[in-house]
């Protein structure tokens, strides 16, 4: 599926929200993508509270409605005091903001395009405008859209309050170069539980445009101490990772590799048939994928193919397992890509393997917090979604954690990293908690481990006789 993103320009999205107190627009439909059709519409855009529409045309206007009611297809005339139409001009300084005629209904809920009388969008479900100046809203055509009824793009977005800052932050973080200092040290010094492992392993998974070589990189670049990019990163309608691979990080250029290896997958997509394979997802947590193992969306790897890795150890396992989420998108997780992280989160558990969840772009999905990455445990929209992440996945509110990856500095920022950072120690904290349920009477350091084509086995000494899982 194509990438759907956001028509509007910077200043005209910042027009826009200034019609709104303190807001966050989620973008539900893209005619262009989705289609100019009014079940389109309504298919993305019912029972999803307050919206606004953005319609785009070639004489440079963007104009719509908004309402803070829901579309129902109730076919009813829906009353709405909130309800305006507005309009931004290639050349305005201000946008047009025109508010309903009192006693006169907002829209008419039905199942064509949105029709709110003055405007009626979709018409005939076409790229095509309906303008009745003075049925429930009063404007000149001139000044609402110069007067050109065909559309070049039809948006529909959700609107959602931010809410305001936390007296107290929910968590609480010290923003200051020694707290950096202590972090890094606590990464460098980290040693696994068990000796005879020497990093922890650390996957990520998401789904494409999440985050997880932007994670890798940020986190490299936190500790070589200038911005790399040796994870493949980008934006396009397919995963841009196409490969299984190992990143190891380095104190400096050309210094020792930390005790800890990231794994990086395909990203996750909704369809079953398309994206990283659940069934290869297995085979990572078990270690049988070699590095830079080219994946298939047609099938899983076997284990008679040249990239399936039979002898393993423990050191090729997964330790922890980071869920990368964009945190602009979590009220927008369909049912399917829900559905399989839930089979993801099952199949981890039988394994043992602990999880965390990387809330990314926490400062594009917070203004406040865009402005002042400080602010990231004071916003109360943050930790809405927070919490909405770890009742939808069922992973509990402590293992979840804000971040934001470098995306358009050129120099690392402190604040950035102390966020990088304490995501690195919670994952090796959760490491630790994998090592530890490996022997149960303190007998790793004597703990051997060798794997035939399918099942792992143990070797342990006298005083260690517990079966390890």
């Amino acid at each position: 599926m194509p990438v759907v993103t956001s028509g509007l320009s910077k200043d005209q999205r910042t027009k826009l929200m200034s019609l709104f107190g303190h807001v966050r627009l989620h973008l539900l439909y893209k005619a262009s993508v989705h289609g100019f059709t009014a079940a389109a519409f309504h298919g993305y855009c019912d029972k999803q509270g307050p919206t606004i529409i953005a319609a785009y045309n070639a004489a440079g206007f963007v104009f719509g409605a908004y309402t803070s009611k829901d579309y129902t297809q109730s076919g009813q005339a829906v009353s709405d005091e909130e309800a305006f139409l507005y309009s931004i001009s290639a050349g305005g300084n201000k946008p047009l903001r025109v508010a309903g005629i009192t006693g006169q209904s907002a829209f008419t809920d039905v199942g064509t395009g949105p029709n709110f009388g003055a405007l009626v969008f979709l018409q005939d479900d076409q790229p095509a405008l309906q303008s009745n100046p003075g049925t429930g809203f009063h404007f000149q055509d001139a000044n609402m859209h110069g007067n050109d009824l065909v559309l070049t793009e039809f948006e529909v977005y959700r609107i959602e309050g931010l809410g305001d800052f936390l007296e107290k932050p929910w968590r609480k973080i010290q923003w200051t170069d020694e707290k950096k200092q202590q972090l890094m040290k606590v990464i460098q010094n980290y040693q696994p539980e068990i000796k005879t492992v020497h990093q922890a392993r650390v996957l990520l998974v998401g789904p494409i445009g999440a985050g997880k070589s932007s994670f890798f990189n940020s986190v490299n670049s936190a500790f070589r101490g200038n911005m790399t990019s040796q994870a493949i990163t980008g934006t396009a309608g397919t995963s841009v990772t196409t490969q299984f691979r190992t990143y190891t990080i380095k104190a400096g250029r050309g210094g020792e590799a930390m005790p800890l290896i990231f794994c990086d997958t395909m990203g996750l997509e909704e369809n079953a048939d398309a994206g990283l394979d659940t069934d290869d997802l297995v085979n990572i947590f078990k270690g049988n994928i070699k590095d830079r193992y080219q994946f298939s969306t047609a099938a899983p790897l076997l284990d008679d193919a040249p990239g399936f890795k039979k002898n393993v150890t423990l050191n090729d396992k997964i330790h922890c397992m980071a869920y990368v989420v964009d945190t602009c998108k979590v009220s927008l997780l369909s049912k399917k890509m829900l559905d399989k992280f839930a089979v993801i989160r099952k199949k981890a558990n039988q394994m043992g393997i602990p999880q965390i969840v990387l809330m990314t772009k926490v400062d594009e999905a917070c203004p406040l917090v865009g402005g002042d990455l400080k602010n990231v445990y004071h916003s109360v929209y943050i930790q809405g979604k927070a919490r909405q992440l770890s009742e939808t996945l069922g992973i509990p509110l402590s293992f979840v954690v804000p971040v934001k990856n470098y995306s358009e500095e050129l120099d690392l920022e402190q604040d950035v990293d102390i966020l990088l950072l304490t995501a690195v120690t919670q994952m090796l904290n959760y490491a630790d908690s994998f090592f530890e349920n490996q022997v149960t009477d303190g007998g790793s350091d004597q703990m051997e481990l060798y794997r035939s084509s399918d099942h792992i086995r143990p070797v342990l000494s006298e005083r260690c006789q517990t079966e390890v899982v």
